[in-house]
C-alpha cells in the first residue's frame, strides 16, 4: 500500500454513507477495489449494478481479510457484533474506521473486541447525510466540503490517523480531530437533540384529535425543521442510546431555556420574549451564515 493510497478498501454497510463514501474514493481514485459487506445480499447485488462496489461477500471476516482499510458503516447497535466479525480475520495490519455518530460507545466496543493496545482504529464520524438512505440514495459528491470528524485514542498510531484522514479527504471532505467525550457533547447539541426535537414534535401533533387539519395546514417553517422527522427510526434509537449521558445533558439544558421562555410567556412578558429571540438570531446568523 503506498502511502495514503490503497489497494483495497472494505466498505461494511453500502447504504447512503458507505455507499457514498464508496463512490467518492472511486472517483478520486483512491484505491484499486472497493469491497462491500453487509447482512442482506440483495443490496450487495444492487451496490454492484450500481457501480458502488467492485464486488462484494457475505462473510464480514472473509471481506475484511485482505483490505487495506476497513470502513464500518453500520447502525451503533450493531457496532459490537461487526468488530467481532472482522476480528476473526487476520487484521494484524488492516486499519479499521467507523462513521459511527457517538464516539465514546463505539471506541468502547472496538477496545473490548480488539484490545486496548490496537494501534489500527481511527474512530471516525462524517457530518453529512440526507434523510434518505440506503444505497439508492448514495451519491459521490455527499462529502464535498462537509466536515468529518477524527477522534484517534492515545493508541492510536499516526500513520493509520493519515491514511483515515487521505481517505476522507479524497472525498472532498474537511476533516478534524477531537477527543471522542467533546465529539459527543457537540453533536449531542447539533445533531441529536435536533432530532429528538423534531420527532418528538410530530409524535406530539400526530397525537392531536384534529391531527388531519393541523398537518394540512403545515406551512413550511414546519417541513424545514421536521424534515429530520424522516429520518430512520432505528438508527437514531442507536444513536441517542449510545450518546445517552451526553444527549441527557443536553436535553437538560434545552428545558430550562424553553422554561424560560414558558415563564414569559405566562407572565406576558414580550420584553423577555424578545431578548430572547434576538440572542438566538443573532447567534445563528453569526455561526450559520
Amino acid at each position: 500500500m503506498s502511502e495514503h493510497h490503497a489497494d483495497t478498501v472494505c466498505i461494511i454497510g453500502t447504504g447512503l454513507i458507505g455507499g457514498s463514501l464508496a463512490l467518492a474514493i472511486r472517483q478520486a481514485g483512491f484505491c484499486k477495489e472497493i469491497v462491500g459487506a453487509g447482512r442482506t445480499e440483495a443490496t450487495l447485488v444492487k451496490a454492484v449494478e450500481l457501480g458502488v462496489i467492485d464486488r462484494y461477500d457475505t462473510s464480514i471476516s472473509n471481506a475484511a481479510e485482505d483490505a487495506d482499510i476497513v470502513v464500518v458503516c453500520v447502525p451503533l447497535g450493531s457496532m459490537h457484533a461487526v468488530f467481532e466479525q472482522i476480528n476473526a480475520a487476520e487484521i494484524e495490519n488492516t486499519i479499521i474506521t467507523d462513521a459511527g455518530s457517538a464516539k465514546q460507545s463505539v471506541i468502547d466496543d472496538a477496545e473490548f473486541v480488539f484490545g486496548a493496545g490496537f494501534r489500527n482504529f481511527v474512530p471516525g464520524h462524517p457530518i453529512a447525510g440526507t434523510e434518505q438512505s440506503g444505497v439508492g440514495a448514495a451519491f459521490p459528491e455527499l462529502y464535498q466540503n462537509r466536515r468529518v470528524i477524527l477522534t484517534p485514542t492515545e493508541n492510536t498510531s499516526v500513520d493509520a490517523l493519515e491514511k483515515v484522514r487521505a481517505m476522507w479527504q479524497s472525498a472532498g471532505a474537511e476533516v478534524e480531530t477531537m477527543s471522542a467525550e467533546h465529539h459527543d457533547l457537540v453533536l449531542a447539541g447539533t445533531s441529536h437533540l435536533p432530532h429528538l426535537l423534531a420527532f418528538g414534535l410530530v409524535d406530539c401533533l400526530n397525537n392531536l384529535e384534529d391531527v388531519d387539519e393541523i398537518f394540512r395546514f403545515a406551512a413550511g417553517g414546519f417541513r424545514d425543521f421536521t424534515r429530520i422527522a424522516s429520518s430512520d427510526p432505528v438508527m437514531w434509537r442507536d444513536i441517542c442510546l449510545s450518546n445517552r449521558d451526553q444527549v441527557m445533558v443536553m436535553m437538560r439544558r434545552y428545558s430550562k431555556e424553553m422554561e424560560k421562555i414558558f415563564k414569559a410567556l405566562e407572565a406576558g412578558d414580550g420584553e423577555k420574549l424578545r431578548e430572547i429571540f434576538e440572542r438566538a438570531k443573532q447567534a445563528r446568523d453569526a455561526f450559520c451564515g
